[in-house]
């Protein structure tokens, strides 16, 4: 019994997709980078993503150094919430690049175009598709005031004394919106997806996804609502193949992150929410 068991789990193992072990690596430095800050751990994990994943194939070795080329500039700086003149500017080149160099690398030294862009699907959307579009709002309005107060994460967000700030702000959470479904469906998660099944690459992008976020602000219990998120976003990428789609849900989910936060550090300001 023993027996068979044991080659069981050995052909299972050998079964598993070549792509598991860099693309399990490149989710946990993130974790470490991101989540932990610890650059000691983060930096050999990523290192040990690109060894492995050239070892399991050439196709699987760029895409592995694409997302990792990514997330290497993203680490270079802190994304932590700050609406400075000086953090904003410094924040938006960092997060630029780390879509431009994997898409310069794709482009101009591999010779290929599998990073893509597909901002509309011929697809019509189901009634599924346009009901979620309504419910991310109205889930939002509903859990997210609850969220930054309760936990106190919106103090993890500057009190944008003025209008200057809040100006910033505004953009600078449409702006990070938009980067997100860049850099995480369209290079990362589309990358993972051409070596894995669905729902590992989804998971394995949505740690990455997460860890990003957690630094950038999202803490105590928001993971329980990013993850979700994030699994969503990519299963709706993988089924309609429309940027256009995931960003407009994300970015109506963002506008109700940027009046509940705004709302948390002035209450009343905005007569918007029940609470």
């Amino acid at each position: 019994m023993h027996t068979t068991d044991a080659s069981a789990g050995a052909g299972t193992a050998r079964n598993a997709p070549p792509a598991l072990l860099p693309a399990a690596l490149l989710a946990g430095a993130a974790l470490f980078l991101f989540g932990f800050e610890l650059d000691l751990v983060g930096y050999p994990l990523l290192a040990a993503a690109l060894l492995t994943g050239f070892a399991g194939s050439r196709e699987l070795g760029r895409d592995t150094l694409l997302i990792g080329a990514g997330l290497g500039v993203v680490s270079l700086t802190s994304v932590a919430a700050d609406v400075s003149w000086p953090s904003f500017f410094r924040i938006g080149t960092v997060l630029a690049l780390a879509v431009i160099v994997p898409v310069a690398l794709d482009r101009l030294v591999f010779r290929r175009r599998v990073i893509r862009f597909p901002w509309r699907s011929r697809q019509k959307k189901s009634r599924a598709e346009i009901a979620y579009l309504i419910a991310v709002p109205v889930l939002g309005w509903l859990i997210l005031p609850f969220y930054f107060v309760s936990s106190g994460a919106y103090q993890n967000w500057p009190s944008l004394v003025d209008g200057g700030e809040l100006a910033r702000f505004f953009v600078g959470v449409n702006a990070v919106g938009t980067w997100d479904e860049l850099f995480f469906i369209c290079i990362t998660f589309a990358l993972l997806r051409r070596h894995l099944p669905l729902w590992p690459a989804n998971l394995l992008t949505a740690v990455i996804f997460v860890s990003f976020l957690w630094e950038l602000g999202y803490r105590s219990w928001g993971p329980l609502l990013t993850f979700p998120f994030a699994l969503l976003q990519g299963y709706l990428f993988d089924k309609t193949k429309s940027l256009g789609y995931v960003l407009i849900v994300h970015l109506l989910f963002d506008a109700i992150v940027f009046l509940a936060i705004v709302n948390a550090h002035h209450p009343g300001t905005i007569p918007f929410f029940l609470g």
